[in-house]
């Protein structure tokens, strides 16, 4: 391969190689938690919740993409097998986990928050100790795609728990603030 002269040492671009594979390995994980949920869920919520996952998994696999190629961009190699994904991933599997459809909106939820707290460090990471603002910025973008899809789930649960049964518990009453 020839030598990739894009001002950033071959250290600061491992690093960043680094965080953009952990990156994708949860990327990973979330997608496979996110497709699993989408096939199971049911209650009175099935169809909202089974769409809304299909639109959010189809954001997940273009952002695989996507942080795949930046890998290749910085001469590194993606992880691409479930054992390095797992390895790397700071989400967690839930192994014959099936929760309710609200406990499958809240782990997704704080599935993307956590994300959302990794790429966090790790734009200021890409930017402070690796100097590659390109990475930074493109971090950024997922970051913000990450919150949009975050707020969805905690939008989706706030106020009200949902069961099979379709039976729901008495609800709490919110007072907006200033009425």
């Amino acid at each position: 391969m020839p030598t990739i002269n894009i001002g950033l040492t071959e250290e600061q671009r491992q690093g960043v190689i680094n965080l953009l594979n952990q990156d994708l390995s949860d990327s990973y994980v979330l997608i496979v938690k996110t497709k699993k949920y989408h096939w199971d869920v049911v209650g009175p919520q099935f169809r909202s919740l089974h769409e809304l996952w299909e639109e959010q998994y189809e954001k997940l696999t273009a952002n695989i993409d996507a942080l795949a190629e930046r890998i290749r961009a910085l001469g590194g190699f993606p992880v691409g097998t479930m054992e390095g994904f797992l390895k790397i991933a700071t989400l967690k599997e839930h192994s014959g986990d099936v929760p309710l459809a609200t406990g499958m909106v809240a782990q997704l939820g704080e599935n993307h928050e956590q994300v959302i707290r990794n790429l966090r460090d790790h734009v200021d990471q890409c930017s402070e100790q690796f100097h590659d603002e390109g990475t930074a910025d493109f971090l950024t973008g997922l970051m913000e795609e990450h919150e949009e899809m975050a707020w969805m789930l905690r939008s989706f649960i706030e106020g009200q728990a949902l069961e099979p049964s379709g039976v729901q518990p008495a609800a709490e009453s919110k007072t907006p603030v200033g009425v």
